[in-house]
């Protein structure tokens, strides 16, 4: 088995490592510290059963790194660790396409399980987990169904507007032309269905969730 351990913690990717050899000991595993960086390992060589996730990494909003795998890569299962356990945040993962959701405060022994599961072709879902069904979370499940048909090149674009860039800075930045960026953030405000860039920013506002960008680490031993 070779699994793809994407986690900016270096004593978190040992934790996974550890859960991971539990349940498969001859396994192998590659560690990723960025997005960036374990999406260019999945283009060099995509090869691996399981992508380990966690949702809060650096230079990622939200779930623009869940969203991104699943478009880039469909046929690779992604188990998202997070250090939030959270209704909204796990049924958001699950409708994104998440192959299952654990906590990162789970023993070891609960890790393993939620591995084998997940590569067994379960759904993993921590058992405190209670789908959300108040009023607004079809608002919410339809913002996710745009949001995913968004190429990866569009999130990072709806990313840098949400930084209030402007096309000549993102188009610098992505190193690509101003009428590509212009394109770009067409074809963002289409799929969103909104006419304006604050409009985008403010629908995307609407699934999101702060506490992914402002969570304390949980390592697990």
């Amino acid at each position: 088995m070779h699994f793809l351990l994407i986690d900016d913690h270096p004593l978190f990717r040992d934790a996974l490592r550890s859960a991971m050899i539990t349940a498969y000991p001859d396994s192998v595993a590659v560690d990723a510290r960025t997005l960036d960086e374990a999406v260019d390992i999945l283009e060099a060589a995509q090869v691996f059963d399981l992508a380990l996730l966690d949702l809060n990494m650096p230079g990622v909003h939200g779930f623009e790194g869940l969203i991104r795998l699943r478009k880039q890569f469909p046929r690779l299962p992604v188990l998202v660790v997070s250090g939030l356990e959270d209704n909204h945040i796990i049924q958001s993962s699950l409708q994104l396409g998440a192959a299952g959701f654990v906590p990162k405060s789970v023993g070891r022994d609960v890790l393993s399980s939620a591995i084998s599961e997940v590569i067994g072709g379960a759904v993993y879902t921590p058992e405190s987990y209670q789908p959300y069904e108040a009023q607004g979370s079809t608002v919410e499940a339809d913002l996710m169904q745009k949001l995913s048909s968004l190429t990866p090149q569009q999130l990072r674009v709806l990313h840098m507007l949400r930084e209030g860039l402007l096309n000549k800075q993102i188009a610098f930045e992505l190193n690509v032309g101003a009428t590509t960026v212009k394109a770009h953030v067409s074809e963002v405000l289409r799929k969103l269905a909104v006419n304006s860039r604050t409009q985008a920013v403010i629908e995307v506002s609407k699934v999101d969730f702060s506490k992914l960008n402002n969570s304390e680490r949980v390592n697990s031993d």
